[in-house]
């Protein structure tokens, strides 16, 4: 018998059986409140508690009204401009107690320059409870007591952070891998010295030269990446498949974007059954894990930190470019329903404070508080009332797969004038032959179906659809000179405005398109 599978496993299912006690017990609604009252009492003397008046929202009859009516809300330009920046010259006390010592380096997949993400002593313990709660659930699927001993690759940013003489900036998965329990350093791959490399294309080949070395039970990044190194290993090594080199490898852990359109060709490089978990670690804090078997959402993570409000993603609350509007409606757990979708806002205990963080998400469970991540604020295309989102697009090109039995690996939507009128043009990534013409009339007819807005609109102002097949060497090589190769970057699904011309100059510059 291995003696440390079962003593891990052990440990996981004892560490598991209070917190799965403590959740069921304890309502979302109820949770939330307590964890709003705590976040408040902690900062109630910084500078943003005394300027909102943290004490007296405290000593209120209901915390969470007086909270909504006391405090403003806030996306990254507003947050930044009246509070962070002085947390980034190192003044202490500011949203948070304490002085900030790390912040992450966050584009997302909508701006441009980078965010700078206070992330305090108090997130990365939020960040550390969570990552155990979900590797401690792996006991819920029954493995052979050996599979507790094998190694959890984690393809994240480079752990070498810079540092000014105030605080070090760099990945937050370079962060959180810097201060990871020292227990589980037997399990991480791939070691400090390789993740300490900034370089993608560096740390690819060392991965792929220690690949034989290493018994991998787990994966962890986000898919793209994944599926490049895996794909570089199988032809380094001339196998046919990743569980030539790792046998054992059972879990792939995935996060960022929606794992649907590269399930295809990621089951390709198998040659056994996977189990796909999936994960949501924003720069801002850790929202969700699925945490069941055969779960379709993730359940919230309601008692570790951070507060959530609930934002309806509508015309009401939110302009044609995904901006919040003023007096958005604005919704906590007890009103939420389930598959509407909602833009999150959260208040942390990183100083974050009724803040949108640019994702969209639809409760499946609202019993459970089980949810899906359908998109991105500004990743939806509404120039003339179509309301196609992020979550529309993946599915019809699932569909497309399915359909034409093809991988696509990439793709990208924008709106765009079309003599007096609109039009969508698609620009697809896949290695296989695809007709553009068959793909076009192909999308069109799953998004009539799937979106009754675009339906209407494709009779009367949106005009024509485009497609263009790129080799998926195009997107990987714009996000190598954007800077944004590796790590957990992703290619936005959707481009607006200035990213429409600076994508179509590189593929003129690199002669994919005339």
């Amino acid at each position: 018998m291995p003696l440390l599978g079962s003593i891990i496993k052990s440990a996981y299912a004892i560490r598991n059986k209070p917190i799965e006690k403590k959740l069921k017990v304890l309502h979302p609604a109820t949770a939330q409140k307590k964890q709003l009252v705590k976040l408040l009492k902690k900062a109630q003397y910084t500078a943003f508690g005394e300027h909102y008046k943290f004490s007296k929202i405290l000593a209120s009859g209901n915390v969470e009204n007086a909270f909504h009516e006391s405090v403003p809300l806030h996306d990254y330009k507003s947050m930044y401009k009246r509070w962070w920046y002085r947390s980034l010259n190192g003044e202490a006390y500011v949203a948070w107690p304490g002085r900030v010592k790390y912040f992450a380096l966050s584009s997302g997949t909508s701006g441009a320059s980078s965010k700078y993400i206070p992330v305090t002593t108090d997130m990365l313990r939020s960040i550390k409870n969570a990552s155990i709660r979900q590797l401690v659930s792996m006991v819920k699927y029954d493995f052979d007591l050996e599979f507790f001993e094998k190694g959890i690759l984690m393809i994240g940013g480079s752990t070498h952070l810079l540092y000014n003489g105030t605080y070090y900036e760099g990945d937050l998965s370079g962060i959180t891998a810097g201060n990871i329990p020292f227990w589980f350093q037997h399990f991480y791959k791939p070691g400090r010295r390789i993740s300490k490399a900034t370089d993608w294309q560096s740390k690819l080949k060392e991965m792929i030269r220690k690949a034989p070395e290493w018994d991998i039970g787990i994966i962890v990044g986000v898919p793209a990446w994944v599926q490049i190194l895996m794909e570089k290993i199988i032809e380094n090594y001339q196998v046919e498949s990743i569980h030539n080199i790792w046998p054992n490898l059972s879990v792939y852990v995935h996060s960022g974007v929606s794992f649907k359109p590269y399930q295809k060709s990621f089951e390709k490089l198998f040659a056994k059954p996977m189990i796909y978990n999936e994960s949501y670690l924003a720069s801002e804090g850790y929202i969700a894990f699925q945490n069941t078997p055969n779960s379709t959402g993730m359940k919230m993570i309601v008692d570790n930190g951070v507060y959530y409000e609930f934002v309806p993603f509508n015309d009401h609350n939110f302009d044609e470019d995904g901006n919040l509007r003023e007096n958005a409606e604005v919704l906590g757990f007890a009103n939420i329903e389930e598959n509407k979708d909602y833009a999150l806002l959260l208040s942390s205990n990183a100083g974050a404070w009724r803040y949108l963080i640019g994702d969209t998400i639809k409760f499946i469970d609202k019993r459970k508080s089980e949810i899906v991540i359908t998109g991105r604020t500004k990743h939806f295309i509404s120039i003339c009332g179509e309301h196609l989102s992020e979550e529309n697009m993946n599915r019809a090109i699932e569909l497309l797969e399915e359909d034409l039995n093809v991988d696509i690996k990439e793709f990208t939507v924008m709106g765009i004038r079309y003599g007096s009128l609109f039009a969508h043009k698609w620009y697809i990534g896949t290695d296989a032959p695809l007709n553009e013409a068959v793909a076009r009339n192909k999308i069109d007819e799953y998004l009539k179906n799937l979106n009754d807005d675009y339906r209407v609109e494709r009779l009367e102002a949106i005009k024509d659809v485009h497609v263009k097949i790129l080799p998926t060497k195009a997107f990987y090589d714009y996000m190598k000179i954007k800077g944004k190769e590796g790590s957990a970057n992703k290619f936005p699904r959707v481009l607006k405005n200035s990213r429409i011309n600076e994508w179509e100059d590189f593929l003129r510059d690199q002669h994919y398109i005339s």
